[in-house]
């Protein structure tokens, strides 16, 4: 009985080893992450440009925003901050969206916010 007792948690480590390596984001470059996250908006015809100081921010047709950070923790301090209220922290990129957003968009906000989760 001792022996399937001392193999359980190295049969646990063994399938927990596994966890958390998806490949649903495909091949994700860290190094660019804008780069990444615009390729991801054009296989799902969510036209967008790149800009910003760093080309680190897209800027959608459809309205949004995205700025991306070199952390999740400099996104979320920047918005404790108070330079980015609005936005919505995800990953290391805040999300801006008008207010005023149409009930249209809602399909692309879903989209995009796939996008930025898979980052």
């Amino acid at each position: 009985m001792k022996r399937p007792l001392l193999a359980l948690p190295f049969a646990l480590l063994t399938l927990a080893s596994g966890c958390g390596s998806s490949d649903a984001g495909g091949n994700v470059d860290k190094s660019d992450l804008p780069g990444t996250a615009l390729a991801c908006l054009e296989s799902n015809d969510i036209q967008a440009q790149r800009t910003g100081k760093d080309d680190n921010e897209l800027v959608l047709d459809a309205g949004p925003r995205i700025k991306f950070f070199l952390t999740a923790d400099e996104a979320i301090a920047e918005q404790f901050r108070g330079r980015q209220e609005g936005s919505e922290q995800i990953g290391t990129a805040l999300l801006y969206v008008d207010p005023e957003t149409s009930e249209m968009q809602d399909d692309v906000l879903h989209d995009v916010e796939l996008c930025l989760s898979e980052l």
